[in-house]
């Protein structure tokens, strides 16, 4: 049995002429002839008896006929799905973000690919590096977004996404709010609040410190939570260090500042992040994409 067949036999069922059915399906009688025949043999039954007038169904057809209707359809939503497959409308992704990535980025990225494909599924995790970087290669992540490494990972492809820079933040109410220029000596005796000891930021702070000569970095709070690390900050002497554009849109809820460190500003560019030498479906793509269109649209954007 054969796709073709079937689906010739539709039409001379809806035509109930051979004559009619050949001309639409652009073949000759006999060319159709055979095709009927072939499916008859197949089946073991005969499906059509000649009438006056043309064809017509015997039971054995009659049966047939609304299982092969069935089957058409089935087909048409076959197409349909791999035609959205294609084009990245339809499919699940699993996406991993640094807790660092611009705080409306994600939410305006997934709500465009959702709003441009309904049928996609989003999976989004949260998380540092050393838990995003393992997912991906093991396969539970597509794809992550982080810092762009210094050193490209010879495993990963990385594509660049936007660029931001470190800056220090404290109270509007702290002493140094307000400056114009702040000294590293000014923030050397501050107490600061961090994410974790082992975050490359922080690994910075404390090598810049150390290569001026000041004394080790008052760590006085630890706290994972970035809502909660503005917040103390907000309503502490402390200082934190974190994205600009993160002190950017947390400032007129918080009321945080950023204080111009010289020496503690640093640009930090952000990748999207998968495996090389892997299949990247066609959602993957078009949400690296979108990702990538809302991120210059919000750099774009004066704070």
């Amino acid at each position: 049995m054969e796709l073709r067949d079937i689906e010739y036999f539709a039409v001379v069922a809806e035509h109930g002429q051979l004559g009619r059915a050949a001309e639409t399906l652009g073949l000759s009688i006999s060319a159709l002839s055979k095709s009927l025949r072939r499916l008859e043999k197949a089946m073991q039954a005969k499906l059509f008896r000649r009438t006056p007038k043309g064809v017509e169904l015997t039971t054995e057809g009659a049966a047939l006929l609304p299982r092969v209707r069935g089957l058409r359809l089935s087909l048409a939503d076959v197409t349909r799905e791999i035609a959205d497959l294609s084009q990245g409308l339809t499919g699940r992704l699993r996406i991993g973000a640094h807790p660092g990535v611009f705080p409306d980025l994600l939410g305006l990225a997934c709500s465009r690919v959702l709003a441009d494909a309904p049928k996609v599924v989003l999976a989004l995790t949260v998380a540092g590096n050393d838990e995003l970087l393992p997912a991906l290669r093991n396969g539970e992540l597509d794809l992550i977004i982080n810092a762009m490494p210094s050193c490209p990972y010879e495993d990963l492809v990385h594509e660049h996404v936007y660029d931001d820079e470190f800056v220090v933040y404290a109270s509007a109410r702290h002493r140094l709010a307000g400056k114009k220029r702040v000294m590293l000596a000014d923030v050397a005796h501050e107490r600061w609040i961090l994410w974790a000891p082992n975050a490359p930021s922080w690994q910075r702070l404390h090598r810049i410190f150390e290569d001026n000569d000041l004394p080790p970095v008052r760590i006085a709070m630890v706290a994972s939570d970035m809502s909660l690390r503005l917040s103390a900050v907000a309503y502490s002497d402390l200082l934190g260090i974190t994205l600009r554009r993160v002190v950017q849109q947390a400032a007129p809820g918080y009321r945080l500042v950023v204080l111009p460190v010289k020496e503690l500003t640093w640009r930090l560019a952000t990748a999207v992040s998968y495996r090389k030498d892997t299949y990247l479906s066609p959602a993957a793509r078009r949400f690296i994409q979108i990702l990538k269109t809302t991120a210059g649209e919000l750099s774009a954007e004066k704070p």
